[in-house]
Formats: structure tokens, C-alpha cells, sequence
């Protein structure tokens, strides 16, 4: 076998196991509440197709020649009016468009990290952008959450010499905790940035996606009011959960100064964002049938949640607790009878399902007896039956424990 001189970064970097697990979905009969995947069959296809076919006809040199790196003009006007919506108040210089919100967190990673630098995330937080900011060996400083969010306001026990360069929260539905930050939290946050001189990146993939009243307003939109915090607050989000992940459309709403660094960094990672998915997507956006496709898409969320939660109340009953989220794709959940949600996997996927265990989401010390679970991504016929199989391999699991358990005890 070769062996390569590969760089210290790239031996550092581990799989994504949710990716792996994602691999494994692709096998016969296998029910998937693993990934974060949006429902395929709830795509707009129709008026994606109707918006490829415009723009081609429309602007064939602006779909097909390269690009400026910092998005195409008319996607960056739609998504003006889109944020706008929302009370996120963005303009040409303060918009970066990337490719995902993916390449949002690695580009602020290269931008504002150096190696020993300390990031404050949530914990338990993406594990995407762990594996983001991992790349420029940062030291991870953990805040807690509960059902308001994260506990933010444990940064202000840090002393000057642990002070974060970048703070990172996920303020909707958060993946995977499923948990959004209160009101007086975001516009504590803000403050706390000021203050500190300390920036925060607000990551919002899924403020579209509530099954109640919409969402409390973005950071980025809070922090107008409170003097000097536009300064100190940003903000990413995506078309992937929304609209499709095809496109691998995100965006960066950055100050104006900090935009620009990172759209030099963008440069040399990749000249630009696709120039025909933005084209698309920004006639998308123009058509006006967002509004309608996220109606259905959140009413279809809601069934799910809800089949997934009567399933794991009725089968486990006091052994497992989980949250109610209000939106999202994600349910998060802690056995209480010691199950190691890692080595309920292996039982699980003998019997075709699979799950995400949360020790994955920590950057420090993992709570080994955590799980995240997916309710976009099948159909709440499905996920009825992805419950019994793990309900089957838990019974397994603790048949397995327990006589292992007998054995040292007798031996």
C-alpha cells in the first residue's frame, strides 16, 4: 500500500459519521432518522425547472460564464429582499454568497482563527461546523443549553485570558439540540459582544421551517437596536433546508470590513459560488412561490414530529426523555437507564435503522447517553416503524448489557 506525505490538517480531519451513516441509508429497507435531510419528495421541482429554464432563456452568459466572487448581483438582490423579511438588514457590501452555509463556516474559520485561538460554541452544537473550525486547531470553550437556548450568559464568567475570539451559536431549532434562544439571550449576547470586542456568528439554516408562530427575530436584526452590535454580530443561513441542498446556495451577512476579507479568502478557496445554481435560485426567490412551498413543508414537519414523538413516548416510555421542538428537522433525546446511545447503533442497525448517538455533538466531554433523531426524513408511516426496530434493538442492547453484567458479578 502507498503511503502519502499527506499535510497534518488533512490526517486530523475524521469522517463525518454522519456521512457514514448516510451510506448505510442507502441499503434495502433501511429507515433513516440519521441525517439532516429535507423531505426530497416535498421539492419544488416544478418551480426549480421553471426557474432553470428562465434563467437560461433570460441571462444564458451570466448562468454559464464565471462569476464575481462575492455572488451574482441578482441573487445578492433577491436575498436583500429575502433577509429583509426577516429583519435582517443586509446590502451589496455586507453580503457574501457561498456555496452552502457550509463553506460559510469554513470560510470565518480561515478568516478569524489561528491556531490556539478559542471558539465558544454550544454544547451540544453542529457537528459540521465542529469539524469546520477543527481545521485551524482552535481551543473549544463549551456553553450550556437548555430549553431557552444557549446559556450565553456563562461567558461572562470567562476571564480576559479565556476570552473567545468567535462565538457561535445556532439561535432556531438548533441542530441537533432542536432548542431556540429566548429573546433577553439574544439581546444579552449582542451586548456581551460589544462590550468584549468579541464576534458572534448567528447560524440560522432553520428559522423557516416553525410549526407555530414564526421565530423570534434573528440576532442580526436585534442587534440594530442595541448601539455598536452590527459591528460585532453575523449572520448565515441557507437554501439547502428551504428550498433544496442541490443548489448549495448560503450566505454570509457580514460588516462590511469583515465581508470583504472573507471574500478574499473565498477567492483562492473558489473563484465563486456556482454561477447557474445562483441564476436559479435567485429567479426562484423572484417567482414568489416560497412562501406557499414552506406552508406545506412545515404542516408535513409537524405530522412528523408529532409521529415520532407518540412513538418514542409509547415505546420507551420513562426510559427516554426528548424535547418538543417548535421547528426544524431534529428531536434530541437522553436515555435515563445508562443505554450508551453509541452501542444502541450497532443493535439498531441490524435491524435497518439508524439514528445519530450524540456523543458526536460535543467538543468536550460527550454525554454518551444522547441522540440526535431526524423526523424530515421519512414519513411518519416510516418513522412509527423506525421506533419499533429501535425499540427492538434496545431490548437487545440491554439483554446484551445485562448478561454481561451477570457474568462479572457471578465470576
Amino acid at each position: 500500500m502507498t503511503t502519502y506525505l499527506t499535510s497534518k490538517i488533512s490526517q486530523s480531519i475524521k469522517s463525518s459519521h454522519v456521512r457514514d451513516l448516510l451510506q448505510m441509508a442507502l441499503r434495502p429497507d433501511m429507515i433513516s432518522m440519521a441525517g439532516g435531510l429535507p423531505a426530497a419528495e416535498l421539492f419544488d421541482v416544478e418551480g426549480i425547472q421553471q426557474a432553470a429554464q428562465l434563467a437560461l432563456a433570460e441571462s444564458p452568459s451570466a448562468c454559464l460564464q464565471y462569476g464575481m466572487t462575492e455572488g451574482q448581483q441578482r441573487l445578492k438582490d433577491a436575498l436583500v429582499r429575502h433577509l429583509a423579511a426577516k429583519g435582517v438588514h443586509a446590502t451589496n457590501d455586507t453580503l457574501v454568497v457561498t456555496t452552502g452555509s457550509q463553506q460559510a463556516l469554513d470560510l470565518m474559520g480561515r478568516t478569524m482563527l489561528d491556531p490556539g485561538d478559542r471558539i465558544a460554541v454550544e454544547r451540544p452544537t453542529y457537528l459540521s461546523a465542529l469539524q469546520a473550525f477543527n481545521l485551524y486547531s482552535p481551543e473549544f470553550v463549551s456553553i450550556a443549553v437548555d430549553r431557552d437556548g444557549g446559556c450565553v450568559e456563562q461567558l461572562e464568567r470567562l476571564t480576559p485570558g479565556q476570552m473567545p475570539k468567535l462565538v457561535y451559536v445556532v439561535t432556531n431549532f438548533a441542530n441537533p439540540s432542536g432548542a431556540s434562544m429566548s429573546l433577553e439571550r439574544r439581546a444579552w449576547l449582542a451586548r456581551w459582544a460589544v462590550r468584549n470586542k468579541v464576534f458572534v456568528l448567528e447560524d440560522d439554516p432553520y428559522g423557516d421551517l416553525y410549526f407555530g408562530s414564526s421565530p423570534l427575530p434573528p440576532l442580526a436584526a436585534i442587534a440594530r437596536d442595541i448601539p455598536g452590535a452590527t459591528e460585532w454580530c453575523g449572520y448565515t443561513s441557507t437554501l439547502s433546508k428551504c428550498v433544496a441542498p442541490g443548489l448549495r446556495i448560503g450566505w454570509l451577512v457580514l460588516p462590511a470590513e469583515l465581508a470583504r476579507a472573507v471574500a478574499k479568502v473565498k477567492q483562492a478557496i473558489d473563484l465563486h459560488t456556482s454561477s447557474f445554481a445562483q441564476e436559479v435560485a435567485a429567479r426562484y426567490l423572484e417567482s414568489g412561490r416560497l412562501p406557499g412551498r414552506l406552508d406545506t413543508i412545515r404542516k408535513e414537519y409537524r405530522t412528523r414530529r408529532d409521529a415520532l414523538q407518540a412513538a418514542l413516548q409509547s415505546r420507551f416510555g420513562a426510559k427516554l426523555t426528548f424535547n418538543t421542538p417548535e421547528g426544524g428537522l431534529f428531536l434530541w433525546a437522553k436515555f435515563n437507564d445508562g443505554t450508551q446511545s453509541g452501542e444502541l447503533l450497532r443493535h439498531a442497525l441490524e435491524r435497518n435503522v439508524i439514528f445519530v448517538p450524540g456523543d458526536l455533538f460535543f467538543a468536550d466531554t460527550p454525554d454518551l447517553s444522547t441522540l440526535r433523531i431526524n423526523f424530515s426524513g421519512a414519513t411518519a408511516e416510516k418513522i412509527a416503524t423506525g421506533v419499533d426496530r429501535m425499540f427492538e434493538a434496545h431490548a437487545a442492547y440491554r439483554r446484551e448489557t445485562d448478561g454481561f453484567a451477570l457474568l462479572a458479578a457471578t465470576a
